[in-house]
């Protein structure tokens, strides 16, 4: 009887110790996890500064907007002039606002703004459509000028100004449909918000920004063709968006990828270039895919 007393009390001290190193190796896997975490958000780090040192714009937005998740930042709250940019509103306020069919005779009112295709002249009667691919293609802008007066152009830019207010885009101040104007104001974070609803509620606007097969004809007939502006429009990731340029704005920005499955927002503003500041963020996502996959740990 002795023994098997014996016998039992070896095997709890067995089954104990066994225990006890199951729990010690679960302790030091959780130790190394936490200690693999670290060492790739200071790596994330040391990257993200090295890529900062390359950027040009003073301002830009790097996000993830199926789950906001913010990747890449640089006064993203601060507002800056936006330039053709503006015309991404203008589209939004288009769609839910005029029937896109319907046509105008336009007017040297219209015509005013710089920045023209002979193809838009005096006397034209034109569809919302016709002007909207214009605006957004070749970033015309007597076409985006054009298009307020469907609802007279007070009525438009207010409409404007209270979709940014709708959408929350509070640091968003807008005083034409174009983008001239350098008082119309708006933040990187501001312009990802606008760049996710128009995925979300009107993605054919997007489209129209990849159009590069437009034309119209110009007073003799002749067919003429508006070139896309936005070189990325040959990019498979790029899903759409509008560049722009005012020496007050240097060159913006706000464009929508896919990256890994997911839509992520590009915004510069005040770039020195824009092209080389997205090739560069672009570069460093595809290369550092492992962020791509852990948005929002």
């Amino acid at each position: 009887m002795f023994s098997g007393l014996v016998l039992i009390f070896l095997l709890l001290g067995i089954g104990q110790t066994q225990a006890s190193f199951d729990a010690e190796r679960m302790k030091l896997i959780q130790k190394i996890q936490i200690l693999i975490e670290e060492i790739l958000r200071l790596q994330e780090l040391i990257l993200k500064l090295q890529l900062q040192k390359e950027i040009t714009a003073k301002s830009y937005a790097v996000i993830d907007i199926s789950n906001n998740s913010i990747i890449l930042e640089k006064n993203i709250n601060q507002a800056y002039p936006i330039a053709s940019i503006t015309k991404l509103m203008t589209a939004v306020i288009s769609f839910e606002n005029i029937e896109l069919n319907q046509t105008i005779t336009l007017t040297e009112e219209m015509l005013k703004p710089e920045g023209y295709s002979p193809s838009l002249f005096l006397g034209l009667n034109v569809r919302a459509k016709d002007l909207l691919k214009a605006a957004l293609i070749q970033s015309t802008n007597d076409a985006a000028e054009a298009l307020t007066h469907f609802l007279k152009r007070g009525k438009f830019l207010n409409l404007i100004n209270q979709k940014a207010k709708e959408l929350e885009m509070n640091s968003t101040f807008l005083y034409d449909a174009h983008g001239l104007n350098p008082s119309n104001l708006s933040t990187a974070g501001d312009i990802a918000k606008l760049l996710k609803y128009i995925h979300q509620a009107h993605p054919e606007i997007l489209s129209i920004t990849k159009d590069n097969d437009f034309w119209l004809p110009d007073p003799t007939g002749r067919l003429l063709k508006f070139k896309n502006l936005n070189n990325f429009y040959q990019i498979p990731e790029f899903i759409g968006g509008k560049s722009g340029y005012l020496p007050e704005a240097k060159q913006t920005s706000a464009g929508l990828f896919n990256l890994n499955g997911k839509p992520v927002t590009i915004i510069l503003l005040y770039s020195q270039n824009r092209e080389t500041d997205t090739l560069k963020i672009l570069d460093w996502l595809k290369n550092n895919s492992i962020y791509l996959l852990s948005f929002g740990r």
